[in-house]
């Protein structure tokens, strides 16, 4: 007999900012049971159900990771409902609306040899007592000798296109060509459909059968290159994609270059004229500078902090939201929109940031909507394979010494005015600029975040942190954090 707890504790796999992730080759069928399993036992305390459903992305790993997840569900007395290949924020859609915990096998943007699982309450995401919880269950269970066969199920793909189908009465975008770049995203064979249905023209751009990992926040040059040569080659009035489990957008205007997530985010909010935001501290502050909302509220990375900072703005505020800076928009509560009203889903969704920058933007041009916002650009990368207690260490010595720090990193004549350790480390330094710091929740990854007036000068700070990184002594900081 297994125990959960014990069966997680030696799995390798840990809870980041979005689910739990760790390497292919860890995820056993009974590490995937044991999670399972402690899910629903967590579920069990606050929600009666007796149905699962599960969803997943596009790695080759996932489908396995989903038998065996159900068949523990199975063996243990609940009906599985399998969604196939869908985002996750239709999984999460469809599961709320039935009032039953699902959960989605995806690694999102990570590399291709790591996979995760994420879990959804009832009621929207799981919270970090909710993760602590799953940790920490004591149940116990047999060894999966055999899994179940599981048969799709379509009807969380057809919800998911209702949700905003439903909201337009007429296909507005009929007279634009939209590009969509389908590489491995969960959602690729649904987005055609829906951009048909609002009357677009569409072009399907590189479909993939292997999986690419694509990260939202650190798009890479060739992406960038290419969405320059597509947008010219196909004549685009857009071009959209998303992450690999569909839940983070990109869109490109018609010249082809991708607006930053958090900017697509203040868009959506604007064109549904939210109240209030929770958004995370390595936002835009162009967010605040906009003056377009009545409260914003800064958080820590990742959509259990937004979520849980929806708890305090529902008590003062009639509309909320928050989206990420990799542009994934949370819908905190239902709001009105076109005389219909959407109702909430508080969970990250690629398609309501794009549909709502496109339909602000379908008398005119992508390029447009950023002409009246202030004059603050963001670029971010990150360093791979960078281990995580070196960034550890790289936070630590920075936390107490930050402008010996600026130092090293290239830095050496700014100085830091503030310095922010609500989630890694964030300089507001003299001459206006901002440099953030943070470890990856989800990989051995560091992440740089520079927000200047002006982009190039971003794009050039970050490369030279991030090169200054890549080969900074941290045995040396080590030795002055103890000196």
């Amino acid at each position: 007999m297994f125990m959960t707890n014990k069966v997680i504790e030696n799995s390798n796999i840990a809870f980041g900012t979005s689910g739990a992730r760790g390497l292919v080759e860890d995820f056993s069928a009974d590490v995937c049971a044991a999670f399972t399993l402690s899910f629903i036992q967590t579920m069990h305390f606050s929600f009666k159900f007796d149905t699962l459903a599960i969803a997943i992305d596009n790695r080759p790993s996932s489908f396995f990771m989903a038998k065996a997840c159900a068949t523990a569900a199975q063996l243990h007395g609940l009906n599985v409902i399998y969604y196939g290949v869908i985002p996750t924020p239709a999984l999460a859609f469809k599961a709320m609306a039935l009032n039953i915990p699902s959960i989605m096998v995806t690694g999102s943007h990570i590399p291709f040899d790591r996979n995760g699982l994420k879990f959804y309450r009832p009621d929207g995401e799981i919270s970090k007592a909710d993760e602590s919880s799953i940790v920490n269950g004591h149940f116990t269970f047999e060894q999966l000798d055999t899994l179940v066969d599981i048969v799709e199920d379509n009807s969380a793909a057809k919800s998911y296109l209702a949700r905003y189908s439903n909201l337009f009465e007429t296909p507005w975008l009929k007279g634009k060509r939209i590009g969509i770049y389908q590489h491995s995203s969960a959602g690729r064979d649904i987005y055609p459909e829906l951009f048909e249905q609002l009357g677009a023209e569409i072009v399907l751009i590189e479909r993939s059968d292997i999986f690419i990992p694509i990260d939202t926040e650190a798009v890479s040059d060739t992406d960038c290159q290419k969405a320059i040569e597509w947008t010219q080659k196909y004549q685009l009035d857009a071009l959209f994609s998303t992450d690999g489990d569909g839940d983070r957008p990109m869109l490109a205007d018609e010249h082809g270059q991708w607006l930053r997530g958090d900017i697509l985010g203040l868009l959506c909010a604007q064109a549904l004229n939210i109240d209030a935001l929770a958004i995370p501290v390595s936002c835009n502050t162009a967010i605040e500078l906009s003056r377009q909302f009545k409260f914003v509220m800064r958080t820590k990375i990742g959509s259990p902090y937004v979520i849980s900072g929806f708890d305090s703005l529902q008590h003062d505020y009639d509309t909320y939201a928050g989206f990420e800076a990799n542009g994934g928009f949370l819908l905190g509560s239902d709001v009105h929109f076109n005389h219909q009203v959407l109702v909430a889903l508080p969970t990250r969704d690629a398609v309501l940031p794009v549909l709502m920058a496109l339909f602000s933007a379908r008398h005119g041009t992508v390029s447009s909507l950023t002409e009246n916002l202030p004059n603050r650009f963001t670029h971010s990368d990150r360093l791979t394979n960078f281990a995580v207690a070196k960034s550890q260490k790289i936070i630590q010595f920075g936390a107490t010494s930050p402008k010996k720090l600026l130092f090293l990193l290239g830095l050496l004549s700014k100085d830091a005015i503030t310095l922010n350790t609500i989630d890694g480390l964030r300089f507001t330094l003299d001459d206006g600029d901002i440099v953030h710091l943070r470890p990856s929740g989800n990989a051995p990854e560091f992440r740089c975040y520079v927000e200047s007036d002006s982009l190039f000068h971003a794009k050039q700070c970050v490369e030279t942190v991030l090169a200054r990184l890549s080969v900074i002594n941290t045995d040396n900081i080590l030795g002055e954090l103890n000196g």
